[in-house]
């Protein structure tokens, strides 16, 4: 029986889920801030161009830097997802310019996610805590059905296993400051609580 050699040759990307891409794509992107005015974020495949905007002529700026960026995709043989590229004005008062990335024009958003986080125009976490409690009370809404058993001890370790982690991710950063996000979000902390209670009332009867 022969073995099969480990060394293939790679004539076309690498295999899915190697450290090894990560660090390539990373070299392949890194001039992408060449020649860019303002500040340009990349965080794996996402890139964020910011600027503070007051004039025409720090609009006529920032549209430079949008195309610099689509003539480097070009170069690269790359494409910019451009029906995932949003503008987010923030501020009030905000002029709102309209901006192009190569002959389209780019969409403005109310709100865009950044890295798990909902952020609004307003800077507000309104949308990010109401996000975090749906998803909360959807996975509440499935735990009872897929337990054998119903014991206070395996709804509270599920509970932290599965739901916890949807209201910590980034809460140092979208903390809830407002009385109707903090009461919005402690609901559905004292939601399995009371469900095991109920839970532990109707077995102790049946019993």
């Amino acid at each position: 029986m022969n073995r099969i050699p480990w060394w293939r040759p790679v004539t076309s990307g690498i295999p899915q889920g190697l450290v090894l891409g990560l660090a390539l794509f990373n070299v392949f992107v890194g001039d992408m801030n060449s020649g860019i005015e303002f500040t340009l974020s990349k965080f794996a495949d996402n890139t964020k161009l910011c600027s503070t905007v007051n004039t025409l002529e720090g609009r006529d700026a920032i549209q430079k830097d949008l195309v610099r960026l689509e003539r480097w995709a070009c170069v690269n043989l790359l494409k910019f997802s451009k029906a995932k590229c949003k503008v987010l004005h923030m501020g009030q008062g905000n002029p709102k310019h309209k901006y192009r990335l190569g002959r389209e024009w780019i969409e403005s958003s109310l709100a865009e996610k950044d890295l798990g986080v909902l952020a609004g125009e307003k800077l507000k976490m309104i949308q990010q805590c109401a996000l975090a409690a749906q998803k909360t009370n959807d996975i509440l809404g499935c735990i009872p059905s897929s337990m054998a058993g119903r014991s206070t001890e395996g709804i509270l370790l599920l509970c932290s296993t599965l739901v916890r982690p949807h209201q910590e991710s980034c809460v140092q950063l979208w903390s809830a400051q407002h009385r109707t996000d903090m009461d919005l979000l402690e609901g559905v902390q004292r939601r399995p609580q009371k469900r095991s209670e109920g839970w532990s009332t109707s077995a102790v009867r049946k019993g």
